[in-house]
């Protein structure tokens, strides 16, 4: 049986560092169809970790409710949701969503910096892989803290800079050399992860991250280092 794919599958599209909402939405409308196997060979599987020590960072207790921005297909969404804990997906991807559609969780479309949520309706926001892609990271995270109850948290996963320099020199040629390559078998959109592998290299490291974060205005911000730095997990209390 021949491939069956439309346009809209097959052809490039791939948003700019100006991270122009409308193109970031597309673009991640293109690579929705197989962005979760994708995920899982470029990161050599650490994804399931990634996605289980952010769980962990959050701690969120059972009967509280949580908020998954730029969730993607849900894939966190349903790790947050671990033992008794509401967890929301939100993107504003409709293409992610309706990949994600069969996951049994609440979904909503919105974007991270005007989120459609009443303000401290939640008690905790997690954010993975998605603030760099946020056209404004600084006022999402002020929205975040908007919604986020007295005492509640945020959690930011996301890709950071590696702690040991020489590895550090080897993942920047991975990220702009072999990760294009290896997208190109695997992804609906190899060349959107041209633009995530330099928009990776552009995004602050971890100190910086920290102090955008107190910034905002979340108090006892900090951070742990996973993998080497590759990710780093920074957390936040709404005060």
């Amino acid at each position: 049986m021949g491939d069956r794919r439309d346009p809209a599958h097959t052809d490039g599209l791939r948003a700019g560092l100006d991270k122009r909402p409308a193109d970031v939405a597309a673009m991640f409308d293109r690579v929705a169809r197989r962005y979760d196997v994708t995920n899982t060979v470029l990161s050599g599987g650490l994804d399931a970790g990634w996605r289980r020590a952010t769980r962990e960072a959050l701690g969120a207790r059972p009967g509280q409710t949580v908020l998954d921005v730029a969730a993607g297909t849900a894939v966190s969404t349903v790790e947050l949701a671990a033992g008794g804990v509401t967890a929301i997906a939100c993107d504003f991807s409709l293409g992610m969503l309706r990949a994600g559609a069969s996951r049994p969780v609440p979904k909503v479309a919105g974007d991270a910096m005007a989120l459609p949520l009443a303000g401290e309706s939640v008690d905790g926001v997690v954010i993975s892989f998605g603030l760099r892609n946020v056209a404004d990271p600084d006022a999402a995270l002020r929205e975040f803290l908007r919604v986020t109850r007295p005492g509640g948290t945020v959690v930011v996963c996301e890709f950071s800079s590696p702690t040991w320099t020489p590895f550090r020199t080897v993942y920047s040629e991975y990220l702009m050399r072999a990760l294009p390559r290896i997208a190109r078998t695997v992804s609906s959109n190899p060349e959107a992860y041209v633009y995530l592998a330099e928009s990776i290299r552009a995004w602050p490291d971890q100190p910086a991250l920290a102090g955008r974060l107190q910034e905002a205005g979340w108090a006892d911000v900090g951070w742990r280092n996973l993998t080497g730095g590759i990710v780093a997990l920074h957390r936040g209390r709404k005060p």
